[in-house]
């Protein structure tokens, strides 16, 4: 409520609402998330031969950072300047700023200008407008031939989030089938991984919860370069 009495408009605008969430959400070790890769990410990345990433939607860089660490040139994107600034800093510190290069960019008009080894999505949903299945097909066209494409979302609403469909105006969560019929991909795309995976995790509050992650990983046909 304004001083006035009157209620606040929420934000929409996809830029402003990212910038305030992780400018007034940080914790007392100066970030919003913990800086960790996710669990899919690394359980599906481990095994594969390191080359150039694109992390769309990277936050803080929490997979980013782990990429870099583990062999990856990586790109980042994200659309707050805020966030793209506690990795750059992490990178620094942890002397990975020459393995990742940090871009501000809205997904929603975003064009891939190459091609990559891996491009990862992890948890690429909004309570604000996002063309997510768009930007998703996106992403499958710039996996370079013999890369993956990794899309990891929520497979059900975490405690207390807003991405639940009767919490939010958007479209329910959707399953790893939904996703990949989503993707339209042609037979050059073959499927390595389809799965709902549950896993527990320790919440913002210290309660031990169990958490349900869609993991699709695709690979693209051909010989790498």
């Amino acid at each position: 409520m304004s001083d006035a009495g009157h209620s606040v408009d929420p934000v929409t605008d996809p830029a402003e609402f990212w910038e305030a969430r992780y400018r007034s959400t940080r914790g007392e070790h100066g970030r919003v998330w913990s800086g960790q890769v996710n669990a899919a990410v690394e359980r599906e990345v481990a095994g594969l031969t390191p080359g150039t990433a694109l992390d769309l939607g990277c936050g803080e860089g929490g997979d980013a950072l782990w990429l870099a660490a583990n062999g990856w040139t990586v790109t980042a994107i994200d659309i707050s300047a805020a966030a793209l600034d506690v990795g750059r800093a992490e990178a620094q510190r942890a002397g990975l700023a020459d393995r990742i290069h940090w871009v501000r960019g809205d997904l929603s008009t975003w064009e891939p200008t190459s091609a990559f080894d891996l491009v990862t999505s992890a948890f690429l949903h909004s309570p604000v407008e996002l063309p997510r299945d768009e930007v998703l097909r996106r992403a499958a066209s710039a996996v370079a031939p013999g890369g993956r494409l990794l899309v990891v979302g929520h497979g059900a609403a975490p405690p207390g989030s807003k991405l639940s469909h009767h919490d939010h105006d958007g479209p329910p969560l959707p399953t790893t089938d939904e996703v990949l019929e989503s993707l339209a991909l042609t037979d050059e795309w073959i499927t390595e991984t389809r799965a709902m995976v549950e896993r527990t995790a320790i919440w913002r509050d210290g309660s031990t919860v169990t958490l349900v992650d869609a993991v699709l990983r695709v690979r693209r046909s051909g010989p790498r370069a």
